[in-house]
Parts: structure tokens; sequence; C-alpha cells
């Protein structure tokens, strides 16, 4: 009688036990997607060749809140208001999608978050262009390797002045990116950093392109 009272103590101790780990390991994936890291899928062609349509990254947050936003940084930001219309569709946006994104098991993207690269900063002066086809930040030609085809197309002539607390920002596929150029009607194209998410750190899909993306 007391060795199966025994055994049926332990029962319910177990069951506890699981669904304490279970629960803890979900709290500590919320956390970290919050505070440190979040992996989300590339929804469009417009950071081509650095990034593919569809590649998965993981964005770091805690790193902007250590080192700040830099030129050359690639980031992950919230529509700053009206530059993605109505969105890109949430291939997981369904009861158990929406679960799967906010404990981190699968990448996120409201179909309201973009990703582009950070030309200028606060203070600086981002012109286009230089007879080369440059980007001029500060009255200098800057060399960006990372462009698709080489050059920046001369789509829009423009000359603006980065505020406290905004960055500019412009796609490496120069020739297919709504980017800070198209927007200049909008608080000039800036992108205030209150609506950065964080800095790209890594792709981790496809396998075969695993790795940093910044040089």
């Amino acid at each position: 009688m007391d060795h199966k009272k025994d055994k049926s103590k332990k029962k319910p101790n177990l069951l506890r036990e699981l669904v304490t780990v279970i629960g803890t390991a979900l709290i500590l994936s919320v956390l970290v997607r919050t505070f440190l890291i979040q992996a989300f899928y590339v929804p469009s062609a417009s950071m081509e060749n650095t990034l593919q349509e569809n590649d998965r990254i993981i964005v770091s947050k805690i790193s902007t809140q250590l080192t700040g936003i830099n030129r050359g940084n690639v980031i992950v930001f919230h529509d700053p208001g009206g530059w993605l219309g109505e969105g890109f569709p949430n291939p997981y946006d369904t009861p158990i999608g929406r679960v799967l994104q906010a404990i981190g098991i699968v990448p996120s993207n409201s179909g309201n978050d973009l990703v582009k690269r950070v030309v200028g900063v606060a203070n600086d002066t981002v012109k286009c262009c230089d007879p080369q086809g440059r980007i001029m930040v500060n009255g200098v030609g800057i060399n960006e390797p990372y462009i698709k085809d080489g050059s920046t197309t001369d789509q829009v002539t423009f000359e603006v002045l980065v505020p406290e607390g905004n960055v500019f920002v412009m796609g490496d596929n120069r020739g297919n990116s709504e980017d800070s150029r198209f927007h200049l009607d909008k608080n000039n194209g800036m992108v205030p950093k209150k609506d950065i998410v964080g800095r790209v750190a890594v792709r981790v899909w496809p396998i075969s392109r695993i790795g940093g993306i910044e040089n």
C-alpha cells in the first residue's frame, strides 16, 4: 500500500516539472525575441545581391543599443508611414503561425517591416550623385561594393540633411528599391530610430549562404 502511494505521488510531480520546463523555455524564448535577437524573412528583392528574396535572417536588437546605428549597417525597421501601402503578405499569418512568431520559433514579419542599408546618420548630408554615379555623403562620393550592378541609378536627384534621431536608408538593389529616395515627401525619407527593430547579424537560410552580410 505504501509503495503504491509513493508511485502515485511521483506522477503529478513529473507532470509539473515538464510543464515548468516547457513554460520556462517559452518565457526565455519570448524574452530573447523581445530584447536580444529576432528572426525575419526577406520579403523582396530590394537588397540583392546581399540578401535574396525569402532569405532568413537574424536581427540583433542588443547591438543597436550597445554600438548604435552606423553607416553601412543593414537594418530591419517598421514602415515609417506609407512606404509599403498594404504591406507584404505574411506567410505565418495563421493562429498557430502567430503563436510561433510570438515565441520566436518561426521568422517574424508583420508585412510592415523592411530591410535596407543605412547610408546616412544624424547630421550627414546625403546627395545623389557624383559624376561616377556614387552617393555623396558630406560632399564625398562613397564606394559601395555591395550595390547590385555597381552604381546608384539616377532615378531621383536629391540632397537631404539627416536630423538627430533618424537615418537615411537605401536598398543594395538600387534599381529596384522603394527606399528613402522615393519617400522624400514624408519626413524627407527619414527612418526614425524608434522604428528600427535592429541590425541584421547573420543570414541563416539557405544553408549554402549562411554567414554575415556586412563587409
